[in-house]
């Protein structure tokens, strides 16, 4: 898997499973391309909760295409309001993949699933991707998944993905580049969400470590 370096406030997004290996970002300034994300299938492509699943907010529907994975393992608490947190945190990263894959840094999915400072950034982060001229195929493993709930509507979440199986793609020739990379596959992800009124856990601030010791092995 091969990483190009992207500027430093796409750098700061960590979103999704930028799966470029397409995967990751955030403060991880020593990443090349970071990839900016559960055990319900929300289709053959993924394997987030269910929009169906998570009442009636008006959640946009997303598929990821057939070559793109979103993996999320142990992604269930047993308990309700946490698991609501991780649902829509598991959609915050199919949302910004969904919008990486089609260049949209406009996609609904952003600022449905992103607030203040962390939307920005995601925008930046997709933009980043279309400039140049980079998308990205393969499968993205979230896991260790630690929900911690301050009030009734204010939470953390932290995770870990493994990007060894993402890969960036030409966006115009859809050339894949396989080239091993020298960075870490393994990203550590901080993030803060807050409830908005229609109930929708959505991300405000997201940071992410690369080669965290935390999620390796």
């Amino acid at each position: 898997m091969k990483r190009r370096t992207l500027p430093a406030a796409a750098a700061l997004v960590a979103t999704a499973t930028l799966l470029l290996t397409a995967c990751g970002s955030g403060d991880d300034k020593s990443s090349n391309n970071d990839k900016i994300a559960g055990a319900d299938t929300d289709s053959h492509t993924s394997t987030s909760p269910s929009a169906s699943a998570a009442g009636n907010a008006g959640r946009p529907h997303i598929k990821l295409p057939p070559d793109v994975t979103d993996k999320y393992e142990n992604w269930k608490t047993g308990d309700a309001t946490q698991d609501a947190v991780l649902g829509d945190t598991a959609r915050r990263i199919d949302a910004t993949n969904d919008a990486i894959l089609r260049g949209d840094a406009g996609a609904r999915g952003l600022s449905f699933y992103y607030r203040d400072k962390a939307f920005s950034d995601a925008v930046a982060w997709v933009q980043a991707y279309v400039k140049a001229d980079l998308s990205f195929t393969g499968t993205t493993r979230y896991y260790a998944p630690k929900v911690t709930l301050s009030g009734s509507s204010t939470a953390s979440v932290v995770y870990c993905a493994d990007e060894s199986n993402g890969f960036n793609k030409n966006r115009k020739t859809n050339k894949v580049d396989r080239t091993p990379s020298k960075n870490s596959p393994y990203v550590l992800y901080n993030t803060r969400l807050e409830k908005n009124k229609q109930g929708v856990w959505q991300t405000s601030n997201l940071i992410s470590k690369r080669g965290a010791k935390t999620c390796a092995g």
